[in-house]
């Protein structure tokens, strides 16, 4: 009941949440199957890396499609269609027979949740003030990081008091769920919303125009230093997400057990550095009213301070640094999160969906790169230390790329001939 009685606005947030949070579960849980899997399968780590990076290639190509779609179709029918899909990918990775089955599962698990980061771009450009844009990206996250820490604990419990196929059974269940609760309560326009407020409405976003052209040309141009950046900080991201159980299950030689939980501490300072992230970025905003120094330095610096958090590692093999400079570099890491995600909603409002899916492709075609990339070196050197040598050089160009970036010059798109005219008429 209480749910019922919140703020209109909240409870889309709050759905949005949900996603991010399920959606994470989705796909990180197989971090720690890894486990079950891998030994069933008898799989090496590079195969390993291959099934955890096959979700991305899907992932990658319908960012930017996706994000068209739910700029021209609405949030709505879009993230309806791709939970269904993720969840029966899901579902479908529990019954999968061999590294095969499992890799076709992690393609169709991709191509169900390649829009959905879009797509709750565009619906929080509807539904979410401007001043709490980063705020909103950065809470939203936040949940996707208490996915993550969830996962392997949650996974772990499962595989020990059934197996672990039925936790995707379980896991895709509970995206189906949402699906049926997104139905339900979510509208495209605020203003046809049962609920809304005209207090709410009021500080909403005016109503977009319907059905406008994407200038793909031009907003790629200007996204492209953004998704550049945001490449750098998804590399550190796929190879956390990947193989940050598995590197304190072998690297320290911990039962299954203690590498989850220690796993999950990582990932908490993400949760923390998500939701900080956000509020700080819109603080600067207000206060300083300057896009780039909320947005763009602030993602700088925060690169830097995750670089500088991962630099022991290279010096010395101590369980307690490890675990301390792990959350600290993720911490400062995902601090950049609700900037970033904010950007393509002050660069391009009209086509935020769109400008998000050409950020978000730097982030998926890391994590092609990252998590196999990553298990070779392990397999190779047996050194687990060696792939955070990558994130360190790729935080350190994102610190001087992120200068690049231009949330405060909004992106105009160009005239027809008959606009024109009109406007000259107008003069």
């Amino acid at each position: 009941m209480k749910f019922l009685r919140m703020r209109a606005t909240t409870v889309v947030l709050l759905m949005l949440c949900l996603m991010y949070f399920i959606t994470y579960l989705d796909r990180v849980n197989v971090s720690t199957a890894a486990s079950g899997f891998g030994k069933e399968f008898n799989l090496n780590k590079t195969e390993i890396g291959l099934v955890f990076s096959a979700f991305a290639y899907p992932y990658l190509v319908f960012q930017i499609i996706g994000g068209w779609v739910s700029d021209k179709f609405g949030a709505r029918r879009t993230l309806i269609w791709c939970g269904v899909l993720w969840a029966v990918a899901t579902i479908l990775t529990g019954f999968a027979g061999g590294l095969v089955s499992l890799l076709l599962a992690r393609l169709l698990l991709g191509l169900g949740e390649g829009a959905t980061f879009p797509a709750a771009t565009t619906a929080m450009s509807r539904w979410v003030s401007k001043d709490s844009r980063g705020f909103a990206q950065g809470i939203t996250h936040a949940f996707s990081r208490v996915g993550n820490a969830v996962a392997p604990a949650a996974v772990v419990y499962i595989m020990a008091a059934h197996g672990w196929r039925e936790s995707f059974y379980i896991f895709g269940a509970m995206s189906l769920v949402w699906v049926v609760l997104w139905a339900l309560v979510f509208t495209e326009d605020p203003a046809r919303h049962p609920r809304i407020t005209p207090t709410e409405l009021e500080a909403l976003p005016p109503a977009r125009k319907k059905n406008a052209s994407v200038p793909w040309g031009p907003l790629f141009r200007r996204m492209l230093p953004v998704t550049v950046v945001y490449f750098c900080y998804g590399w550190t991201l796929w190879l956390f997400l990947s193989w940050i159980p598995q590197y304190f299950l072998h690297s320290y030689d911990l039962d299954i057990k203690k590498s989850a939980l220690f796993a999950s501490s990582v990932f908490f300072a993400g949760v923390l550095g998500d939701t900080l992230g956000g509020i700080v970025s819109d603080r600067i905003l207000k206060n300083s009213g300057n896009l780039k120094k909320a947005r763009s330095y602030m993602v700088s610096v925060c690169m830097l301070l995750t670089l500088l958090s991962l630099l022991p590692l290279m010096f010395t093999h101590d369980l307690t640094v490890s675990v301390i400079c792990l959350g600290a570099g993720f911490f400062f890491a995902e601090m950049t999160i609700g900037p970033m995600w904010a950007i393509p909603m002050d660069i391009a409002p009209e086509f935020s969906g769109t400008a998000s899916g050409m950020m978000n492709s730097g982030s998926a075609l890391a994590a092609i790169i990252s998590p196999v990339l990553s298990g070779y070196l392990i397999d190779r050197t047996g050194n687990w230390e060696l792939p955070f040598m990558g994130s360190m050089i790729l935080m350190g160009l994102g610190v001087f790329l992120a200068f690049r970036m231009q949330p405060d010059s909004k992106f105009q798109q160009a005239r027809t001939p008959a606009e024109d005219a009109a406007v000259k008429a107008r003069a």
